[in-house]
């Protein structure tokens, strides 16, 4: 159901150096470099991420925390896009493909308390397939 989570953090390079150090037991490494953000995953050939650190933003309606649920298409992306600001949510990015990596399709809203809510197609796939053609 999720497919990535952000942590807003006041110290980007020590939260680097403690979850380097802190989820290498576990068999995370610091892969997705979208600096000064970066992303941690399993050690498995994709540049896919599901948990990341970025500095936090002073700014008053800088998001709390990001969080990204999967989507299984297209369409339920623009689904939830259009449920979301039905629903009060506020436009954080319209749906379509993103810069992010090949293949990355997704919306973003703000909920009621300024998290950033994220719906995402899982690109992950997309990208082995192409590395092997």
């Amino acid at each position: 159901m999720l497919d990535h989570i952000t942590l807003h953090v006041r110290d980007i390079n020590r939260s680097i150096e403690f979850y380097q150090a802190a989820l290498a037991p576990l068999g995370y490494i610091a892969k997705a470099h979208h600096e000064p953000t970066i992303g941690f995953g399993m050690d498995d050939g994709t540049p896919h991420s599901d948990f990341y650190v970025s500095p936090k933003d002073n700014a008053e309606d800088s998001p709390v925390t990001h969080i990204a649920f999967l989507a299984p298409d297209r369409a339920a992306v623009q689904a939830f896009y259009r449920a979301a600001l039905a629903a009060g949510g506020r436009d954080n990015g319209a749906p379509g493909p993103r810069l992010y990596h090949p293949g990355y399709y997704s919306a973003f809203v703000l909920d009621p308390d300024g998290n950033n809510i994220e719906a995402v197609v899982d690109w992950s796939g997309w990208f082995k397939d192409h590395q092997e053609h």
